[in-house]
């Protein structure tokens, strides 16, 4: 049998590893999270993209104002470039990228899909600002606290085209409200 102090010696070392064991546990579920947070992150902006892009199609079709016409034709272009780049950077990091939409772009595409003239410009012009404050809180978050640095980066090189979209989207949104206020 141990002494007093034997056993207390071995409950001290014993509870030493067992902390030093949850603190590298606690540690690496840390990093797992960062890193599960950078993978949602590029789960998120690909499904986002996908949306921007087929939404933007349909606003080519279907838009009444040449400036919603103009800016789904914008929407495609910037996506499918910005795409592209994540394509790259999800090879990188071997992480699969979705091919669709996510529920709630099915859902806001299904939506506007039902819709024509003025009706489908104001509530595709309010899709966009809603969608790119979103995107660019989304984009800021990652480019400061993201893990993974070529996720990091992406998101950095991304948001001065992000910010863009949503002053534009704002400007378009003023604009088809405005004519839909006049054709009253």
């Amino acid at each position: 049998m141990l002494s007093r102090r034997a056993a207390i010696s071995t409950w001290v070392e014993r509870g030493s590893w067992v902390l030093i064991l949850s603190f590298t546990l606690f540690g690496c579920s840390r990093q797992q999270g960062a890193k599960e947070g950078d993978a949602g992150f590029v789960q998120r902006a690909a499904a986002g993209g996908v949306a921007e892009v087929r939404l933007g199609q349909l606003a080519q079709e279907r838009g009444t104002s040449v400036a919603v016409k103009d800016f789904g034709a914008q929407m495609v272009a910037d996506h499918t470039e910005a795409g592209n780049k994540l394509q790259i950077v999800a090879r990188q990091i071997n992480l699969p990228l979705p091919a669709e939409m996510s529920p709630e772009g099915r859902s806001l595409y299904a939506k506007l899909s039902n819709l024509r003239g003025t009706a489908f410009d104001q509530v595709y012009a309010t899709a966009m600002v809603d969608d790119h404050e979103a995107d660019v809180a989304d984009f800021e978050k990652e480019a400061s606290q993201g893990q993974v640095s070529q996720v990091r980066q992406f998101a950095s090189e991304s948001l001065p085209t992000l910010k863009g979209h949503l002053d534009k989207a704002r400007e378009l949104q003023k604009t088809v409200m405005a004519a839909a206020t006049y054709a009253r």
